[in-house]
Parts: structure tokens; sequence; C-alpha cells
């Protein structure tokens, strides 16, 4: 067989690959040009999430919600969606809230052999439209590696929110489930004493992935004391306590997890012992420009970090989109990051009252612009009564996205348009226990943020699912709050929203048999 079957083969294989269904219509050598047709856009046929450890606390409950929103161009009888436990890691393993500060094994990073997990679905989902959800005590509650296809694929969600009531890291630790992936930036991380990080890295398949993860502080690479090289055992998850990794200790640090074989989940679970707890999630894809949305209003300190993973140094301009306008904080005009190394500045109370979010676009130069990641820790409350969450910089909605679990009292939506106006439309679905859905189209002015509570649905009962369309205009990026106070504390947690890849661009092929002629 020539080169050029192969080539044929190997397209019609990787198109089959990204859709689930190869559709190669039939033509002539003659008509090739009309084979060059624009992109189509179709529904995911298979959606894979993971959901990491909750919590090791005895005094720690964790909410589960799954959804999966109602699309048209989707068939409405086949599919399923559900999540299994992961496999724990064997008895030499440390459990994150074990007398070894967990370091996840014996030499402080591998993973023993797994043991079985259970094989009992979770969450599993009925039909598109009405959330699932249920409740359990965190304390030996597994990591979760989930499955969704056919109608219940397309922007499938599924949101962990776990509550710790006293002691160390207490307060709401709340994460959207994620994609497996391989490669993650988590600029925001931190070795010091007083905080406790730990890296959940979770592989969904039958083969073991080998992870690197890299530490970077404000003088450059933090200087690793052992291995960095992660194994992390098929279908398992595995803790790693990120003051393990190197002896250097650093407030501030980015820290960036690659996989050089197979694909995995990561999230990091920061815990300070003073200021509360909540998982830190992964920064978007290094960018020139990137958008922090969702400052709350109160936010007492909001700590920037940021981090230039190429070879050349970033500068960057610095803004706040409030609801009216963008201004630039006092004393933070502009921000020069040099490569390879983590800044880190305090912005204090930088939202004076109103709700906002940070913009950094490049400074004006000869130069091209250096892409960057970011990510923002935001504190509310002051002295025993802090609370603290993170934002990173979060990708622009290109159709939709969701937040799974809403409550009737306590969500905030933030909607950012860095450039032009943009108008969307909000859904509340119906709430797990009933209710109708209900929706609302608002615009987002350019160079503003509008924070605002989601509608909910009629006559709801129970958690119920917050779907942001983008329906017109310029981008627009989003992040949704859940508050939760207890005993005088504002708990509470902040979850990105981009993108939920719900629809994919398939091109359509079509035979060209002159392919096979052999020059």
């Amino acid at each position: 067989m020539n080169r050029t079957t192969l080539s044929l083969i190997g397209a019609a294989t990787a198109l089959a690959a990204v859709t689930g269904v190869a559709a190669l219509t039939g033509g002539s050598s003659d008509d090739a040009d009309s084979v060059a047709k624009a992109a189509t856009r179709l529904p995911v046929q298979r959606s894979t999430l993971l959901c990491p450890t909750p919590s090791s606390s005895d005094v720690s409950s964790t909410t589960y919600t799954a959804y999966t929103p109602k699309r048209d161009g989707v068939d409405a009888k086949d599919g399923t969606a559900e999540l299994l436990p992961a496999q724990n890691p064997a008895d030499d393993v440390a459990d994150p809230g074990g007398d070894d500060g967990g370091k996840g094994g014996k030499d402080g990073k591998k993973g023993g052999q797994p043991s079985p997990g259970g094989d009992k679905p979770i969450l599993p989902l009925n039909e598109p439209g009405k959330p699932v959800t249920t409740d359990q005590d965190s304390e030996g509650a597994p990591a979760l590696i989930g499955t969704a296809d056919g109608r219940f694929a397309p922007g499938w969600t599924v949101q962990q929110t776990t509550t710790i009531d006293a002691g160390s890291g207490r307060g709401i630790l709340g994460t959207a489930c994620t994609a497996p992936d391989t490669d993650f930036w988590f600029p925001g991380v931190s070795t010091d004493r007083n905080r406790q990080d730990f890296v959940h890295l979770t592989n969904p398949d039958d083969a073991a992935a080998e992870v690197d993860l890299k530490l970077y502080g404000p003088s450059g690479r933090l200087k690793p004391s052992t291995d960095e090289s992660i194994t992390v055992p098929p279908r398992s998850t595995v803790p790693v306590l990120l003051s393990t990794l190197t002896d250097q200790r650093a407030a501030s640090a980015s820290l960036r997890v690659t996989a050089r074989t197979g694909r995995i989940g990561a999230a990091v679970q920061a815990v300070d012992q003073k200021a509360g707890s909540d998982w830190l999630p992964a920064s978007a894809v290094p960018s020139t420009s990137v958008a922090i949305p969702g400052l709350p209003k109160d936010a007492t300190s909001a700590r920037l970090v940021v981090f230039a993973p190429g070879a050349d140094d970033a500068d960057l301009k610095v803004r706040l989109a409030g609801p009216n306008n963008s201004i630039t904080p006092a004393g933070h005009e502009s921000l020069h990051v040099k490569s390879g190394m983590t800044t880190a500045i305090d912005l204090g109370d930088v939202t004076k009252g109103e709700p906002g979010s940070l913009l950094l676009t490049p400074e004006g130069g000869d130069g091209p612009a250096t892409p960057v990641v970011a990510g923002l820790q935001v504190t509310r409350g002051k002295g025993s009564d802090q609370e603290t969450a993170f934002i990173p910089a979060t990708g622009a909605i290109e159709r939709s996205a969701t937040a799974a679990d809403n409550r009737t009292k306590g969500s905030t939506l933030s909607l950012v348009a860095p450039g032009a106006t943009a108008k969307v439309r909000i859904t509340a679905s119906a709430g797990a226990g009933g209710g109708s859905p209900v929706s609302k189209t608002y615009e987002v002015k350019g160079g503003t943020t509008q924070a605002l509570e989601p509608p909910r649905p009629a006559s709801g009962k129970g958690p119920y699912a917050v779907t942001v369309e983008r329906l017109s205009g310029g981008p627009v990026h989003a992040s949704r709050m859940l508050a939760l106070p207890q005993d005088g504390v504002p708990m509470f947690t902040i979850q990105p929203l981009p993108d939920d890849r719900g629809m994919v661009a398939v091109p359509e092929a079509g035979q060209d048999l002159s392919l096979l002629n052999d020059d």
C-alpha cells in the first residue's frame, strides 16, 4: 500500500475520532473543488469528566450535581451519563489528611498498585435539561471518573461542592469536574508553611500515565528536592503535596502539570491555615490578553499571580472592568513579568464595593506580545472570619457554558465583555426536585462587568443549573460565585465558566481518487 493511500485512510480515521461517525460523501475526481466546504458544527458524541477526591476531613460533606442542557439537533433517545469511583492507591499510599503530610506514597509521589474503587454508578442522568444531585460524607469519598455519550454528551457538567465545618481548611470548596488533558497551568499555588497545596492527578484510562510536575517561583524554577516524575496507575488518582517537591518556600508560585504519556485530570486543593480553603482551577491556555472574571464587590483583598512561560518577558496593562467602565487600579497601571518567573502583586480591596473583573492586555511596543497564564486569590471577611477562593484566567464563551450547582440563595453570575458589547441568554434549568426552566436575555456593555443573581426555575426545588449562551456581539467571559455563609464566616467558592465545547467543527470530507495516483 503506497503512502497516499495511507494518508487517505488516516484522514478518515481522524474524522471518525472527532465526531464518532465518519461521514464521507460521494463524488468524482472531476468535482474535487466542491468538496472544500465550510466545516459543519455537530454535537460531540462522547464526554469524559474527572472529579478529584473531595476531602479527608471527618467534618465535611459533599454535594454532587450533574447536568446536561437540552440542545437542538441531538438524538433524543440514545445515550448515558454516569460516574464511577476511581481506584484508590494501595495501603502504602497516604491520604492527603494523613499523618505523613499526604505525600502520595512512600517516596512522596509514586502511587502504589490500585485497589478497586467499586463499580456502582453515581449520578446517572435520566433526561437532558434536568439535573440530578446527591449528598455524601466526604471522608473516604473517592475521586470519580465519568463518561457521557449520545444525547447526554454535549455540555455535560458535574459540580462538586464540599463544606468543611471546622478545623484547618474550613470553608466551601467547589470545583467543576474537568476533562482530561495533557498540559495544565496553575498560577497561584504555594509551598509556604501556612499553606498545604495538593495537586490531585486522576488517570481515566486503562494504561498508566507518566506526569511531570514543575514549580516556578519569583526567581524562576524552584529547585526540585526529589524526582518530579509521577506515575498515575490506570483509572486511579494520586494526590501530591507540592511542598514535598522542593525545599524552597514560595508564597506564590506557578505549577505546570504535563503528561508525558497518557492523559490526566489535574486539580489543586489549596488549604490555608488561617484563610480557609478552596480548589484552585487551572488557568486558560497561555494568551497575550487574559480576562479574570468575577471579583466579588465585598472582596477585602485580591492577589494577582502571573507567569510568562515563553522565552520573552511580558509587559501588561492592568485594568479593572466594573459595572460602568474600565479603570486602571491606582499604583498598578502596568505589570512586568520576567520569562520563566512568577510575579505576584497585592491589589488590596481593589473593587471598592463594586463587582469587577481584571483584564490584562499587552503594553504598547514594537515587538510581539508575550502569552501569559494568570490567576487571582480573593479573600472575603476579616481576621479569623476570612475565607478564600481562586479565579483563573478564563477562556471566552464561544457558544455556551454551565454551572451545575446553584441554590435558592447565594449564586452570583459575573459576565465581562472585554471588547465589544455582547448579548447573552441565561437559562435556569428545572430543579433537581422539579420545576420549569426560565430564561432571560441580558446585554453586557463593552469594557464592563455585569454581576447578577441568575434566574431561578419556576416552582423549582433543589439545586439547579445555570447555562450562559452568547447570542451576539463580542467575547464574553464568565464565572459563578456560590456563597454559603456559616457562623459569621463568609464561606464562598468561585468557578470559571469556559465554553463547554459541546459542539465541534467537523469538515465535510469527500472522495478524491486522484490522491491514489502515484507520481
